[in-house]
C-alpha cells in the first residue's frame, strides 16, 4: 500500500449515499484505499463490494448476519456485529463516512470524532439528537466533521470566506429545498397522497425514509437543525427557499449584501467527493454544469400550512435540550408506520407534532440520558401510530 492513499471506512456501504460512495473511489483510481464497510440486510451486495475492493473489516447487524455473509466472502473477511462493531470500524480510516440511516449512525458519529478523525457525514439524525454530546467530542485533536448533504456541503464551501466564531458577518443561511414531490399541493389534496407517490422524488434518488421526510418537508427541518449545529448559527438565522430545480444547492448571505451560492446540477457524488479529497477537489466532475445551454432558477417560499413538519423543526429548536432528539425519534416511528401502511401521509406531522408536545425540558450531557429521551419519545410515537 503506498503511504499517500487515503483510508476510507464507509459505513452504510449499500444505500444510496454508500453506493455512490463507491462510484468516487472507483474513479479516483489508487487515490484512496477502502479498508472497511457495514451494511444492513443486503448481505449479498456486502460480500460483492468486500470482493470488489478487497475489504477485510466489514460490520454486519446480528450474528445471523455474520454467518451468512462469512459463507458469501470466505474467511480471510474479519467480521463484527451491531453498535459495538459499528463503532470499532469508525476509527478505522482516515475518513469515516457515515451513511448510516438513522439513530443508528450515532455511534459512528461519536466513535470517529473521539478519536480525531475526518468524518463524512450523511446521517443527519445524529447530529441532530445528540448535538450537545456531538460538541464534546468535537474538539478532538485532528476530529473534524464535512457534511454530505448536499445543502451543508454547500453552506461549507460557501463560509470559506467567513472565519469568526458565530459567523457574526452572516446575516442567513438559506437553505434550498426542491419541494419535494407535492410541491404546490394544497392541505386538503395532500390529505390523499399515496405512499408510491410520496416515494417518487423528482430531482434526487434516495432512500425511503429520507425521501418521505422530503415528502413532508420534515427532512429540510431537521436540516435547519443540523445547520444550527455544524456551523454554530442560531435556526432563525437559517431560512429555507424552495428551489425546484436543485441547481443552487444552498447559499449563505452575507452583512454587506454578498449572497454566495454553489451551484452544480443534482448528484450526489459530488459533496461525497469533496469530502473524501479536502482540501483537494477531485477531478471528477460529477454535476458539471453547460453555462451556455439554458438555464432557469425559481424560487419561492415553502407552505408552511401544508407542509407543518418544517415549522416543528424551527420549535424543537427553540425548546432545546432533548427537543430535536425527540422530534428526530417521533418522525422515525411516524415515518415507518407510513412506509407499512399504518397511518396515512398527513398523519406523519400531527404524530410528531403530538409527541413534542409532550416534551419535558431536559439538557443533555451523557448517553444515557439521550438514550431515555429517545426511547420516551418513540414509546409516545409507537401509542399514537397504534391508537
Amino acid at each position: 500500500m503506498s503511504p499517500s492513499r487515503t483510508r476510507v471506512a464507509l459505513l452504510g456501504a449499500t444505500g444510496s449515499i454508500g453506493t455512490q460512495t463507491l462510484d468516487v473511489l472507483r474513479e479516483a483510481g489508487d487515490a484512496f484505499e477502502l479498508v472497511s464497510i457495514a451494511g444492513g440486510q443486503r448481505l449479498a451486495e456486502l460480500g460483492a463490494i468486500a470482493k470488489e475492493f478487497n475489504v477485510r473489516n466489514v460490520g454486519v447487524v446480528s450474528d445471523r448476519d455474520a454467518e451468512e455473509l462469512k459463507r458469501l466472502t470466505g474467511s480471510d473477511v474479519d467480521i463484527v456485529v451491531g453498535a459495538k462493531g459499528l463503532s470499532e470500524l469508525a476509527t478505522s480510516g482516515d475518513v469515516i463516512v457515515n451513511a448510516v440511516v438513522g439513530f443508528a449512525g450515532l455511534p459512528v458519529t461519536l466513535s470517529a470524532l473521539a478519536a480525531g478523525k475526518r468524518l463524512a457525514l450523511a446521517n443527519k439524525e445524529s447530529l441532530i439528537a445528540a448535538a450537545p454530546l456531538v460538541q464534546q467530542v468535537r474538539d478532538t485533536p485532528g476530529a473534524s466533521i464535512l457534511p454530505i448533504d448536499s445543502e451543508h456541503c454547500a453552506i461549507y464551501q460557501c463560509l470559506a470566506g467567513s472565519t469568526n466564531v458565530g459567523h457574526p458577518d452572516v446575516r442567513m443561511i438559506h437553505l434550498t429545498a426542491s419541494g419535494g414531490p407535492f410541491r404546490g399541493k394544497t392541505k386538503e389534496q395532500l390529505a390523499r397522497v399515496s405512499k408510491l407517490e410520496a416515494l417518487q422524488h423528482p430531482t434526487w434518488s434516495m432512500g425511503p425514509k429520507i425521501t418521505i421526510d422530503s415528502s413532508t418537508l420534515m427532512n429540510k427541518g431537521l436540516e435547519v437543525l443540523e445547520a444550527s449545529a455544524l456551523f454554530g448559527i442560531e435556526a432563525p438565522r437559517v431560512d429555507v427557499v424552495v428551489h425546484p430545480q436543485s441547481i443552487v444547492h444552498s447559499m449563505v448571505e452575507y452583512v454587506d449584501g454578498a449572497v454566495i451560492a454553489q451551484l452544480s446540477l443534482p448528484d450526489m457524488r459530488l459533496p461525497i467527493a469533496y469530502c473524501l479529497g479536502a482540501p483537494v477537489r477531485l477531478d471528477q466532475g460529477w454535476g458539471r454544469m453547460d453555462f451556455h445551454a439554458s438555464l432557469r432558477l425559481d424560487f419561492e417560499a415553502p407552505d408552511r400550512e401544508a407542509f407543518p413538519a418544517l415549522e416543528l423543526a424551527y420549535e424543537a429548536a427553540r425548546l432545546g435540550g432533548a427537543a430535536p432528539a425527540w422530534l428526530s425519534a417521533a418522525n422515525e416511528i411516524a415515518v415507518e408506520a407510513f412506509l407499512n401502511d399504518q397511518i396515512s401521509w398527513s398523519r406523519i406531522a400531527e404524530i410528531v407534532a403530538a409527541v413534542l408536545e409532550l416534551y419535558v425540558a431536559c439538557e443533555l450531557s451523557t448517553m444515557d440520558e439521550l438514550f431515555d429521551n429517545d426511547a420516551t419519545a418513540r414509546r409516545l410515537a409507537h401509542g399514537m401510530v397504534t391508537a
